[in-house]
């Protein structure tokens, strides 16, 4: 938003000589942030009244002329194409360094041979008209070498361009007089209120008694908080005046004709939009506020034909409808040069209904963007009278036909907010001391009214801050706080005392599971989205599963509360497959489905992922799974597919489960965990290259009970151990868990444990699985001899289980 601080001065006196610099960063620490500061103007003060002397051809081009003029002091030559030069006139130099307001500045320069220096200037180049022909023609008395900002008794403005979202919170900062009460108060400065008693008596003395013209209807179920109406006559529609057109350039807005020009101005100064009919082509004398019944072809001010739906608030003449309520005027009511009557509306509406219709039609305007803020009703009075003011200045001929119309609730039973403080609690929280004095100067500057002393106080909240700003006593803090400048409060450590979070049983049990992935398994903890759509699960080739769905979803990626965490790694996994070849990474989170009892059951998992360009990584994975349910002290049992028994983590269905790589988890007698590759139909799918492996855990039976720490210490061995791997070949679809468990009947005491630690496919479509055996005794160093024959008796009990050796 565009601030123009020479209307700021309409209402409060800045201090002398603050450069444009200092005054945006003073309403940065304070109020909002100024992206930038613009000078407007300062070329005016460079460019002078001169006399052309001598007009001449120029020697290599038809269409230019050379002219030769004077300040009164100096002569010059420059240049010029315009057709209207004559000797004698008097007109604008802009000379060289000058940089006009469309973004041109003026250097030496050689026009078809001939050194220009500097240009006369048009009323286009001046920055006063958006068009125009030839250079600006001055009065004859016209003083030689004065300047144009002396001549035409214009003032330098700076221009403030504040970010928006800073201001979302504060709707009394969308117009010019609000954001000069913050200036006072930021500047500490008396606000100039033209808005007194006095002048609403003048105003409304011009109003009588005669039948308004237009009669207002609300009806009940409409967005409408308030609908203020008055009928002017004998308007003359226009060009608007330097200063009003002047102030609209300078803040953004295209000056269109006086009338619309005040509706404009008037926004921008007090901050509420409001809208100009022209009355005659309101039929039947009424306007009435509702919602639309049925689907409707309206046509807006920018010309486009816009299709409104059932439930949008229209103001309509019971006819056909004029305006979209709160967001932009109908091309069949606005003002055009013929209009001689207007009707003045000025209305206040629903933020969220304003909001929902502007972005439906991708429609915003100046006005929805303010009224989705939510504003204040109490200030739309005085908005029709300054409107009032403004029509019957610019119009001397314009006479008010009948009283001031309103219609809606009740104005007068808009509640008070009033909050309780005192001076020690706003001073202890903002950490710096601040009299009772200095902190009721502050208030009354901005326009709250404080009744007690400093021991308790209360504060009546101004109806324009209680919209949506002002809530409780934190919010008092805050307007103390950003006053007297955060960055002059001293920064203080807070006197706590620091103790030891204490964790319940989920917050323990996910710390060690966090250490374990991270520092023995060498994991990445990530976090995915727990919402995903439906074409993710059908890229997985998932089983649809709507479960629960989102009522206002982002999009269609994210319309869905995810039931399982497999699509969602699957779609982290090929993102980070492009630049790796091998990582891992975890997660602790949540799954959401449907319960037709508590709506929703939320289930804790943890999700571990492990891929390898080279070789399958689904034995390492199930190794750290088993290592972690161990250290977490979490019983267990690894089992293979079972017939009856499904895994309640993954359905066993599904095309991406690997056929022979998959374990399940049984906790608690429960198939809560599950270990498994991925099928490279599904991995071709994301356009992954490689081997992935998954594992998913549900925590949600184990995490609310406090696991018993079984660790129990047990001395190093004084004596070294042994390893024997070996390599057997069975076939594809035999689970390498049967490997394993043949060993299991072995009575070897000095054999402490045994584990697969690869598995590889052969060519003849058999596999290869390595199992690595640890030998030791803590009573004495293992002999050769007896290594040699206990790995002879592992192999003769493998080879007698159906495993031979691989050659």
């Amino acid at each position: 938003m565009l601030i123009s601080i020479d209307w700021i001065k309409d209402f409060v006196n800045l201090p002398e000589g603050l450069t444009p610099k200092e005054v945006g960063e003073k309403f940065t620490l304070a109020t909002a942030e100024v992206e930038d500061v613009i000078s407007i103007g300062e070329h005016l003060e460079k460019i002078t009244v001169v006399e052309v002397l001598e007009k001449e051809p120029h020697p290599e081009a038809d269409k230019l002329n050379l002219v030769t003029f004077t300040n009164g002091t100096d002569k010059f030559k420059v240049v010029c194409g315009a057709s209207n030069v004559v000797v004698g006139m008097r007109t604008a130099y802009a000379p060289l360094g000058v940089t006009l307001p469309n973004g041109l500045t003026l250097e030496p320069k050689k026009i078809r041979g001939v050194l220009s220096e500097g240009m006369l200037c048009s009323e286009e180049e001046l920055g006063f008209k958006e068009e125009s022909d030839g250079i600006l023609e001055l009065a004859k008395d016209a003083k030689l070498g004065m300047t144009m900002l002396e001549l035409f008794n214009e003032t330098k403005d700076i221009i403030l361009d504040v970010d928006n979202k800073s201001l979302t919170h504060r709707p009394d900062l969308w117009g010019h007089y609000g954001l000069a009460r913050e200036f006072a108060t930021v500047f500490r400065n008396e606000l100039q209120n033209p808005f007194t008693s006095q002048w609403t008596q003048d105003l409304k003395a011009k109003t009588n008694s005669n039948k308004a013209p237009v009669t207002i209807s609300v009806s009940e179920d409409s967005s409408c908080l308030g609908y203020f109406g008055l009928s002017v006559d004998n308007v003359t529609v226009g060009e608007s005046p330097l200063w009003l057109s002047k102030r609209l350039k300078a803040v953004g807005l295209r000056p269109i004709n006086n009338i619309v020009d005040i509706s404009n101005y008037v926004m921008l100064e007090l901050g509420i939009p409001l809208h100009i009919f022209d009355r005659d082509k309101i039929q039947d004398g009424k306007v009435v506020i509702s919602k639309l019944a049925s689907p409707t072809k309206f046509t807006t001010l920018d010309e486009i034909e816009r299709d409104l739906i059932p439930g949008d608030t229209v103001i309509s003449d019971g006819q056909k409808p004029l305006v979209l309520a709160g967001i932009m005027g109908g091309l069949n009511s606005g003002v055009d040069e013929n209009t001689k009557n207007i009707f003045i509306e000025v209305a206040n509406w629903k933020a969220a209904e304003v909001r929902s219709t502007s972005t439906r039609l991708g429609l915003r305007t100046d006005s929805s963007s303010r009224y989705e803020k939510t504003l204040d009703s109490l200030s739309l009075e005085k908005t029709l009278l300054r409107t009032l003011e403004y029509v019957l200045k610019l119009c001397p001929s314009a006479t008010v036909n009948g009283d001031i119309q309103y219609d809606g609730p009740d104005l007068s039973k808009i509640p008070t907010l009033k909050i309780k403080s005192s001076q020690k609690s706003i001073a202890t929280k903002i950490g710096k001391e601040i009299s009772f004095e200095e902190m009721k100067t502050i208030f009354e500057s901005l326009a709250f009214i404080v009744d007690g002393d400093a021991s308790e106080f209360e504060v009546t909240v101004p109806t324009f801050r209680a919209t949506k700003d002002i809530e409780c006593e934190s919010c008092l803090v805050e307007e103390i706080g950003r006053i007297i400048g955060f960055d002059n409060i001293d920064p203080v450590s807070p006197l706590v005392e620091v103790v030891p979070v204490k964790l319940e049983a989920a917050g323990k049990l996910h710390r060690k599971l966090r250490d374990f992935y991270a520092y023995h398994a060498n994991a990445f903890e990530v976090m995915t989205y727990p919402m995903i759509g439906e074409a993710l699960l059908n890229k997985a080739m998932y089983p649809v599963d709507k479960g629960l769905e989102l009522i206002n979803a982002l999009s269609k990626d994210t319309e869905l509360m995810r039931a399982t965490m497999v699509p969602g790694f699957l779609e982290a996994i090929a993102k980070n497959a492009k630049n790796e070849d091998q990582f891992r990474f975890f997660e602790l989170g949540r799954t959401y489905h449907s319960d037709e009892k508590k709506f929703c059951t939320e289930k804790s998992m943890l999700a571990v992922a492990y891929f390898s360009k080279e070789k399958t990584p689904f034995m390492e994975l199930t190794n750290d799974v088993m290592r972690s349910l161990d250290a977490t002290n979490i019983s267990y049992q690894m089992s293979e597919r079972h017939p009856k028994f499904k895994s309640a983590v993954v359905d066993e269905d599904w095309k991406g489960i690997h056929p022979y790589e998959f374990y399940n988890i049984r906790i608690q007698g429960k198939m809560d965990g599950v270990v498994f590759s991925v099928h490279p139909i599904v991995l071709k799918a994301f356009k992954i290259k490689g081997n992935v492996s998954i594992a998913l855990v549900d925590l949600s039976t184990v995490e609310s009970r406090e696991q018993k720490d079984k660790t129990k210490y047990k001395p190093l061995s004084k004596f070294p151990g042994s390893t024997f791997d070996c390599t057997v070949v069975c076939g594809a679809e035999i689970p390498s868990a049967n490997v394993l468990a043949s060993l299991s009947k072995l009575k070897i005491k000095q054999l402490t444990a045994s584990k697969v630690v690869d598995v590889f496919t052969l060519e003849d479509g058999n596999k290869a699985v390595t199992v690595r055996n640890h030998f030791a005794d803590p009573e004495q160093t293992l002999s050769g001899d007896f290594i040699t024959e206990s790995s002879n008796k592992i192999v003769e009990t493998l080879q007698k289980s159906g495993f031979a050796l691989k050659q």
